[in-house]
Protein backbone atom coordinates (compact mmCIF):
# COMPACT_ATOMS: atom_id res chain seq x y z
CA UNK A 1 0.00 0.00 0.00
CA UNK A 2 1.27 2.95 -1.12
CA UNK A 3 1.86 5.92 2.16
CA UNK A 4 0.78 8.73 0.99
CA UNK A 5 1.72 11.07 3.95
CA UNK A 6 5.98 9.85 3.90
CA UNK A 7 5.92 10.87 -0.44
CA UNK A 8 4.35 14.02 0.65
CA UNK A 9 7.43 14.93 3.90
CA UNK A 10 9.84 12.94 1.63
CA UNK A 11 9.36 15.74 -1.25
CA UNK A 12 8.03 18.79 0.52
CA UNK A 13 4.43 18.32 -0.62
CA UNK A 14 1.62 20.31 1.54
CA UNK A 15 -1.68 19.46 1.15
CA UNK A 16 -4.53 16.82 1.75
CA UNK A 17 -6.84 17.87 -1.66
CA UNK A 18 -8.58 14.32 -2.27
CA UNK A 19 -7.38 14.99 -6.46
CA UNK A 20 -4.06 15.76 -4.72
CA UNK A 21 -3.59 12.76 -3.08
CA UNK A 22 -4.94 10.94 -6.43
CA UNK A 23 -2.02 12.53 -8.52
CA UNK A 24 0.53 10.98 -6.13
CA UNK A 25 -0.83 7.57 -6.34
CA UNK A 26 -0.75 7.62 -10.00
CA UNK A 27 2.84 8.48 -9.94
CA UNK A 28 4.18 6.36 -8.08
CA UNK A 29 2.08 3.45 -9.49
CA UNK A 30 3.66 4.19 -12.75
CA UNK A 31 6.72 4.67 -11.76
CA UNK A 32 8.29 1.14 -12.01
CA UNK A 33 7.76 1.28 -15.47
CA UNK A 34 9.33 2.62 -18.89
CA UNK A 35 6.05 3.87 -19.36
CA UNK A 36 6.00 7.94 -21.03
CA UNK A 37 4.41 10.58 -18.67
CA UNK A 38 2.45 13.92 -19.09
CA UNK A 39 2.00 15.94 -16.27
CA UNK A 40 -0.57 18.57 -17.06
CA UNK A 41 -1.79 21.31 -14.92
CA UNK A 42 -1.89 25.46 -14.26
CA UNK A 43 1.38 26.88 -14.05
CA UNK A 44 2.37 27.26 -10.17
CA UNK A 45 1.00 24.17 -9.17
CA UNK A 46 3.75 22.66 -8.65
CA UNK A 47 4.34 19.90 -11.35
CA UNK A 48 8.07 19.87 -11.09
CA UNK A 49 7.86 17.43 -7.96
CA UNK A 50 6.45 14.65 -9.75
CA UNK A 51 8.84 13.65 -12.24
CA UNK A 52 10.85 13.38 -9.41
CA UNK A 53 8.63 11.38 -7.66
CA UNK A 54 8.75 9.20 -10.87
CA UNK A 55 12.30 8.84 -11.16
CA UNK A 56 13.33 7.67 -7.36
CA UNK A 57 10.15 5.27 -7.12
CA UNK A 58 11.53 3.45 -9.93
CA UNK A 59 14.34 1.22 -11.05
CA UNK A 60 16.18 4.07 -12.89
CA UNK A 61 16.56 5.64 -9.35
CA UNK A 62 20.57 5.33 -9.45
CA UNK A 63 20.91 6.67 -13.25
CA UNK A 64 20.80 10.53 -13.83
CA UNK A 65 18.01 12.77 -13.69
CA UNK A 66 17.93 16.01 -16.11
CA UNK A 67 15.17 18.53 -16.32
CA UNK A 68 15.02 20.78 -19.40
CA UNK A 69 13.05 24.18 -19.57
CA UNK A 70 11.82 23.95 -23.08
CA UNK A 71 10.57 27.13 -23.62
CA UNK A 72 13.49 29.14 -22.16
CA UNK A 73 16.01 27.54 -24.41
CA UNK A 74 16.00 29.65 -28.14
CA UNK A 75 14.52 27.75 -30.87
CA UNK A 76 17.97 27.72 -33.14
CA UNK A 77 19.48 26.00 -30.35
CA UNK A 78 16.97 23.36 -29.19
CA UNK A 79 18.01 20.86 -31.23
CA UNK A 80 21.75 21.10 -30.34
CA UNK A 81 20.84 21.26 -26.32
CA UNK A 82 18.29 17.85 -26.84
CA UNK A 83 20.35 15.78 -28.83
CA UNK A 84 23.88 16.97 -29.05
CA UNK A 85 26.01 18.50 -32.18
CA UNK A 86 29.22 17.97 -33.84
CA UNK A 87 32.30 20.29 -34.33
CA UNK A 88 31.96 22.93 -36.79
CA UNK A 89 28.12 21.84 -37.51
CA UNK A 90 27.09 25.68 -37.06
CA UNK A 91 28.58 28.93 -36.21
CA UNK A 92 29.84 28.64 -32.62
CA UNK A 93 30.08 24.68 -32.90
CA UNK A 94 33.81 25.01 -31.53
CA UNK A 95 33.81 21.05 -30.38
CA UNK A 96 31.52 18.07 -30.36
CA UNK A 97 28.84 18.19 -27.67
CA UNK A 98 26.37 15.88 -26.27
CA UNK A 99 22.91 16.23 -25.66
CA UNK A 100 20.41 16.13 -22.28
CA UNK A 101 19.46 12.79 -23.76
CA UNK A 102 22.68 11.36 -24.18
CA UNK A 103 23.97 12.57 -20.73
CA UNK A 104 20.85 10.85 -19.47
CA UNK A 105 21.00 7.23 -20.59
CA UNK A 106 19.48 5.28 -18.46
CA UNK A 107 17.97 7.91 -16.18
CA UNK A 108 15.10 10.04 -16.73
CA UNK A 109 14.53 13.08 -18.60
CA UNK A 110 11.70 16.02 -17.65
CA UNK A 111 11.50 18.17 -20.38
CA UNK A 112 8.76 20.98 -18.76
CA UNK A 113 6.85 22.96 -20.98
CA UNK A 114 6.96 20.43 -23.40
CA UNK A 115 3.94 22.18 -25.77
CA UNK A 116 6.47 25.06 -26.66
CA UNK A 117 9.32 23.08 -28.49
CA UNK A 118 9.25 23.34 -32.35
CA UNK A 119 7.60 21.16 -34.75
CA UNK A 120 10.84 20.18 -36.41
CA UNK A 121 11.95 19.25 -32.84
CA UNK A 122 8.54 17.04 -32.13
CA UNK A 123 9.41 15.15 -34.95
CA UNK A 124 12.99 13.96 -33.40
CA UNK A 125 11.58 13.66 -29.81
CA UNK A 126 8.81 11.22 -31.27
CA UNK A 127 11.40 9.09 -32.77
CA UNK A 128 13.58 9.20 -29.71
CA UNK A 129 10.46 7.76 -27.62
CA UNK A 130 9.61 5.14 -30.19
CA UNK A 131 13.01 3.70 -31.61
CA UNK A 132 15.43 5.16 -28.70
CA UNK A 133 17.35 6.69 -31.59
CA UNK A 134 18.72 10.01 -32.70
CA UNK A 135 20.64 12.41 -34.49
CA UNK A 136 23.26 14.65 -33.27
CA UNK A 137 23.02 18.31 -35.52
CA UNK A 138 25.80 18.37 -38.20
CA UNK A 139 25.99 14.28 -37.74
CA UNK A 140 24.32 11.24 -40.20
CA UNK A 141 25.34 8.94 -37.52
CA UNK A 142 22.08 7.50 -35.58
CA UNK A 143 22.84 7.16 -31.83
CA UNK A 144 21.06 5.00 -29.30
CA UNK A 145 19.45 6.29 -25.76
CA UNK A 146 17.82 4.20 -23.00
CA UNK A 147 15.75 7.57 -21.52
CA UNK A 148 12.54 7.54 -19.80
CA UNK A 149 10.85 10.74 -20.81
CA UNK A 150 8.68 12.61 -18.43
CA UNK A 151 6.86 15.48 -20.11
CA UNK A 152 4.85 18.61 -18.65
CA UNK A 153 2.48 21.47 -19.71
CA UNK A 154 0.54 23.99 -18.69
CA UNK A 155 -1.52 24.80 -22.33
CA UNK A 156 -4.41 23.32 -23.59
CA UNK A 157 -2.95 20.83 -25.69
CA UNK A 158 -5.44 19.14 -28.00
CA UNK A 159 -6.29 22.75 -28.47
CA UNK A 160 -2.37 23.17 -29.92
CA UNK A 161 -2.92 20.16 -31.73
CA UNK A 162 -6.09 22.07 -33.93
CA UNK A 163 -4.25 24.99 -34.64
CA UNK A 164 -0.92 22.73 -35.76
CA UNK A 165 1.26 24.14 -33.15
CA UNK A 166 1.57 20.35 -31.36
CA UNK A 167 1.87 17.13 -33.15
CA UNK A 168 -1.43 14.22 -31.99
CA UNK A 169 1.10 11.17 -32.58
CA UNK A 170 3.52 12.88 -30.58
CA UNK A 171 0.72 13.83 -27.95
CA UNK A 172 -0.59 10.40 -27.80
CA UNK A 173 2.94 8.68 -27.13
CA UNK A 174 3.67 11.43 -24.42
CA UNK A 175 0.23 10.74 -22.27
CA UNK A 176 0.53 7.12 -21.83
CA UNK A 177 -0.02 7.70 -18.58
CA UNK A 178 -1.90 11.16 -17.33
CA UNK A 179 -1.02 13.07 -14.29
CA UNK A 180 -3.68 15.75 -13.45
CA UNK A 181 -2.79 18.09 -10.74
CA UNK A 182 -5.32 20.23 -9.35
CA UNK A 183 -5.04 23.83 -9.20
CA UNK A 184 -5.05 26.08 -5.62
CA UNK A 185 -8.47 26.86 -6.08
CA UNK A 186 -9.60 23.14 -6.10
CA UNK A 187 -7.95 22.89 -2.97
CA UNK A 188 -9.07 25.16 -0.69
CA UNK A 189 -8.07 23.08 2.15
CA UNK A 190 -4.47 23.24 1.99
CA UNK A 191 -4.67 27.22 1.37
CA UNK A 192 -4.05 28.02 5.43
CA UNK A 193 -2.29 24.84 5.60
CA UNK A 194 0.38 26.09 2.94
CA UNK A 195 0.39 30.01 3.92
CA UNK A 196 1.36 28.64 7.93
CA UNK A 197 4.25 26.76 5.93
CA UNK A 198 5.53 29.69 4.24
CA UNK A 199 5.08 31.95 6.99
CA UNK A 200 7.18 29.75 9.34
CA UNK A 201 9.73 29.19 6.48
CA UNK A 202 10.06 32.54 5.42
CA UNK A 203 10.06 33.74 9.89
CA UNK A 204 13.08 31.59 9.87
CA UNK A 205 14.86 32.73 6.97
CA UNK A 206 14.52 36.52 8.11
CA UNK A 207 14.65 35.45 11.84
CA UNK A 208 11.33 37.38 12.96
CA UNK A 209 7.99 36.47 14.16
CA UNK A 210 6.05 34.04 12.41
CA UNK A 211 2.46 35.95 10.91
CA UNK A 212 -0.76 34.30 11.26
CA UNK A 213 -3.77 34.95 9.92
CA UNK A 214 -7.64 36.18 11.81
CA UNK A 215 -10.51 33.93 10.80
CA UNK A 216 -11.61 36.73 8.11
CA UNK A 217 -8.15 36.96 6.54
CA UNK A 218 -8.27 33.29 6.18
CA UNK A 219 -11.70 33.32 4.01
CA UNK A 220 -10.07 35.82 2.07
CA UNK A 221 -7.75 33.73 1.02
CA UNK A 222 -10.14 30.65 0.30
CA UNK A 223 -12.34 33.07 -1.45
CA UNK A 224 -9.73 34.27 -3.86
CA UNK A 225 -9.27 32.46 -7.00
CA UNK A 226 -4.96 32.09 -7.17
CA UNK A 227 -3.92 32.64 -11.30
CA UNK A 228 -1.09 32.15 -10.22
CA UNK A 229 -1.46 28.92 -7.74
CA UNK A 230 1.13 27.84 -4.86
CA UNK A 231 4.09 29.95 -6.38
CA UNK A 232 2.03 33.27 -6.24
CA UNK A 233 0.04 31.96 -2.41
CA UNK A 234 4.08 31.72 -1.47
CA UNK A 235 5.36 35.43 -3.15
CA UNK A 236 2.38 36.88 -1.12
CA UNK A 237 3.24 35.33 2.14
CA UNK A 238 6.90 36.81 1.92
CA UNK A 239 5.68 40.37 1.10
CA UNK A 240 3.22 40.05 4.30
CA UNK A 241 6.03 38.25 6.75
CA UNK A 242 8.40 41.24 5.63
CA UNK A 243 6.82 44.55 5.12
CA UNK A 244 3.76 44.15 7.84
CA UNK A 245 4.62 45.10 11.13
CA UNK A 246 1.64 43.55 12.87
CA UNK A 247 2.31 40.12 12.96
CA UNK A 248 -1.58 39.27 13.42
CA UNK A 249 -2.92 39.90 9.60
CA UNK A 250 -6.35 41.03 9.04
CA UNK A 251 -8.90 40.80 5.98
CA UNK A 252 -7.72 44.54 4.82
CA UNK A 253 -4.00 43.65 5.20
CA UNK A 254 -4.58 40.55 2.64
CA UNK A 255 -6.64 42.17 0.03
CA UNK A 256 -3.94 44.77 -0.11
CA UNK A 257 -1.78 42.18 -1.50
CA UNK A 258 -4.44 40.26 -3.71
CA UNK A 259 -4.73 42.01 -7.17
CA UNK A 260 -7.89 42.18 -8.86
CA UNK A 261 -10.37 40.46 -5.17
CA UNK A 262 -13.61 39.93 -5.48
CA UNK A 263 -15.44 37.74 -2.68
CA UNK A 264 -17.98 36.77 -5.24
CA UNK A 265 -15.83 35.13 -8.01
CA UNK A 266 -18.37 32.20 -8.42
CA UNK A 267 -19.98 31.46 -11.23
CA UNK A 268 -17.32 32.40 -13.11
CA UNK A 269 -19.43 35.10 -15.78
CA UNK A 270 -18.00 34.55 -19.33
CA UNK A 271 -18.16 37.64 -21.56
CA UNK A 272 -17.91 37.17 -25.00
CA UNK A 273 -16.20 39.34 -27.02
CA UNK A 274 -17.29 38.22 -30.27
CA UNK A 275 -15.14 40.22 -33.19
CA UNK A 276 -13.49 42.07 -31.58
CA UNK A 277 -10.71 39.38 -30.38
CA UNK A 278 -7.89 38.99 -32.39
CA UNK A 279 -5.49 36.58 -32.04
CA UNK A 280 -2.32 38.77 -33.52
CA UNK A 281 -1.36 42.07 -34.70
CA UNK A 282 -1.74 41.18 -38.30
CA UNK A 283 -5.60 40.47 -38.35
CA UNK A 284 -5.86 43.59 -36.54
CA UNK A 285 -4.01 45.36 -39.65
CA UNK A 286 -6.54 43.61 -41.76
CA UNK A 287 -9.40 45.07 -39.99
CA UNK A 288 -8.03 48.31 -40.16
CA UNK A 289 -7.86 48.16 -43.82
CA UNK A 290 -10.75 46.14 -44.16
CA UNK A 291 -12.47 49.09 -42.81
CA UNK A 292 -11.10 51.45 -44.42
CA UNK A 293 -11.65 50.06 -47.48
CA UNK A 294 -15.44 49.96 -46.41
CA UNK A 295 -15.42 53.74 -45.44
CA UNK A 296 -13.63 54.81 -49.08
CA UNK A 297 -16.26 52.55 -50.76
CA UNK A 298 -19.15 54.02 -48.82
CA UNK A 299 -17.61 57.38 -49.53
CA UNK A 300 -17.74 56.39 -53.23
CA UNK A 301 -21.25 55.45 -53.38
CA UNK A 302 -22.41 58.76 -51.92
CA UNK A 303 -21.08 60.52 -54.32
CA UNK A 304 -21.78 58.60 -57.04
CA UNK A 305 -25.35 58.26 -55.87
CA UNK A 306 -25.54 62.15 -56.05
CA UNK A 307 -24.24 62.49 -59.55
CA UNK A 308 -26.96 59.66 -60.35
CA UNK A 309 -29.59 62.27 -58.90
CA UNK A 310 -28.51 64.75 -61.26
CA UNK A 311 -28.55 62.62 -63.96
CA UNK A 312 -32.25 61.77 -63.40
CA UNK A 313 -33.28 65.16 -62.94
CA UNK A 314 -31.99 65.62 -66.34
CA UNK A 315 -33.26 63.50 -68.03
CA UNK A 316 -37.23 64.19 -66.42
CA UNK A 317 -36.68 67.08 -67.12
CA UNK A 318 -36.25 66.57 -70.92
CA UNK A 319 -38.93 64.25 -70.47
CA UNK A 320 -41.66 66.52 -69.01
CA UNK A 321 -40.56 68.88 -71.83
CA UNK A 322 -41.14 65.78 -74.49
CA UNK A 323 -44.37 65.29 -73.22
CA UNK A 324 -45.44 68.88 -73.14
CA UNK A 325 -44.53 69.25 -76.93
CA UNK A 326 -46.04 66.09 -77.84
CA UNK A 327 -49.31 66.49 -76.43
CA UNK A 328 -49.25 70.51 -78.37
CA UNK A 329 -49.36 68.30 -81.29
CA UNK A 330 -51.67 66.09 -80.73
CA UNK A 331 -54.08 68.05 -79.56
CA UNK A 332 -53.53 70.76 -81.96
CA UNK A 333 -54.05 73.71 -79.82
CA UNK A 334 -51.70 76.75 -79.25
CA UNK A 335 -49.93 75.93 -76.47
CA UNK A 336 -49.25 80.12 -75.50
CA UNK A 337 -47.15 81.27 -72.98
CA UNK A 338 -50.47 81.27 -70.15
CA UNK A 339 -50.43 77.37 -70.62
CA UNK A 340 -47.13 76.69 -70.35
CA UNK A 341 -46.63 79.35 -67.27
CA UNK A 342 -49.60 77.30 -65.86
CA UNK A 343 -48.35 73.90 -66.25
CA UNK A 344 -47.37 73.49 -62.45
CA UNK A 345 -51.09 73.53 -62.00
CA UNK A 346 -52.20 70.93 -64.62
CA UNK A 347 -48.75 69.06 -64.72
CA UNK A 348 -47.81 68.83 -60.83
CA UNK A 349 -44.64 66.38 -61.38
CA UNK A 350 -43.29 69.03 -64.23
CA UNK A 351 -40.84 71.45 -63.30
CA UNK A 352 -40.85 74.66 -65.71
CA UNK A 353 -37.72 74.68 -67.64
CA UNK A 354 -37.71 77.42 -69.02
CA UNK A 355 -40.73 79.24 -66.20
CA UNK A 356 -41.44 82.91 -67.60
CA UNK A 357 -42.62 85.50 -65.04
CA UNK A 358 -45.94 86.94 -66.84
CA UNK A 359 -47.38 90.42 -66.66
CA UNK A 360 -51.24 91.40 -67.04
CA UNK A 361 -50.54 92.16 -70.96
CA UNK A 362 -48.37 88.60 -71.66
CA UNK A 363 -45.47 90.53 -72.05
CA UNK A 364 -41.93 88.70 -70.72
CA UNK A 365 -40.35 90.83 -67.96
CA UNK A 366 -37.59 88.61 -66.86
CA UNK A 367 -36.57 84.83 -68.02
CA UNK A 368 -34.73 82.33 -65.04
CA UNK A 369 -32.81 79.73 -67.06
CA UNK A 370 -31.66 76.66 -65.74
CA UNK A 371 -28.43 75.80 -65.07
CA UNK A 372 -27.42 72.57 -65.60
CA UNK A 373 -25.18 70.98 -62.19
CA UNK A 374 -21.69 70.28 -63.45
CA UNK A 375 -20.94 66.28 -62.93
CA UNK A 376 -17.30 66.99 -61.81
CA UNK A 377 -16.31 64.32 -59.08
CA UNK A 378 -13.53 66.64 -57.50
CA UNK A 379 -16.52 69.49 -56.87
CA UNK A 380 -18.79 66.96 -55.03
CA UNK A 381 -15.88 65.52 -53.57
CA UNK A 382 -14.94 69.20 -52.50
CA UNK A 383 -18.20 70.20 -50.95
CA UNK A 384 -19.07 67.29 -49.20
CA UNK A 385 -14.98 68.28 -47.29
CA UNK A 386 -16.42 71.76 -46.73
CA UNK A 387 -19.32 70.52 -45.37
CA UNK A 388 -18.11 68.07 -42.99
CA UNK A 389 -15.29 70.65 -41.91
CA UNK A 390 -18.37 73.09 -41.46
CA UNK A 391 -19.81 70.49 -39.17
CA UNK A 392 -17.22 70.07 -37.11
CA UNK A 393 -15.91 73.81 -36.46
CA UNK A 394 -12.73 73.54 -38.86
CA UNK A 395 -11.44 70.47 -36.91
CA UNK A 396 -9.88 68.01 -39.21
CA UNK A 397 -10.14 65.15 -37.05
CA UNK A 398 -14.01 65.28 -36.86
CA UNK A 399 -14.16 66.36 -40.13
CA UNK A 400 -12.07 63.59 -41.27
CA UNK A 401 -14.47 60.68 -38.60
CA UNK A 402 -16.98 62.17 -40.53
CA UNK A 403 -16.02 61.34 -44.29
CA UNK A 404 -14.17 58.02 -43.27
CA UNK A 405 -11.07 59.12 -44.00
CA UNK A 406 -7.75 59.77 -42.48
CA UNK A 407 -6.66 62.66 -41.43
CA UNK A 408 -3.80 62.55 -43.59
CA UNK A 409 -6.22 61.67 -46.35
CA UNK A 410 -8.06 64.76 -45.37
CA UNK A 411 -5.28 67.26 -45.30
CA UNK A 412 -4.09 66.40 -48.47
CA UNK A 413 -7.46 66.88 -50.11
CA UNK A 414 -7.71 70.74 -48.46
CA UNK A 415 -4.25 70.92 -49.61
CA UNK A 416 -5.08 69.90 -53.47
CA UNK A 417 -8.45 72.14 -53.08
CA UNK A 418 -6.94 75.19 -51.70
CA UNK A 419 -9.90 74.98 -48.98
CA UNK A 420 -9.46 77.58 -45.89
Amino acid sequence: MIDIQAIKQRFGIIGNSSDLNRAIEVAVQVAPTDLSVLITGESGVGKEVFPQIIHQFSARKHGKYIAVNCGAIPEGTIDSELFGHMKGSFTGALSDRKGYFEEADSGTIFLDEVGELPLATQVRLLRVIEAGEYIKVGSSQVHKTNVRVVAATNIDIMKAINEGRFREDLYYRLNTVPVDVPPLRERKEDINLLFRKFAHDFAERYRMPTVRLDDEAKHVLNTYQWPGNIRQLKNITEQISVIEQERIIDSAMVRSYLPHFHEHQLPAIYKNTGDNTFSSEREILYKVLFDMKKDMNDLKKLVFDLMQNDSADKQLQTENARIINKLHEEDKVDFNVDDYAHADDVYPSVPAIHKNKINDDHHIEDTEEYIEESLSLEKHEKELIEKALEKHNRKRKGAAKELGISERTLYRKIKEYNIN
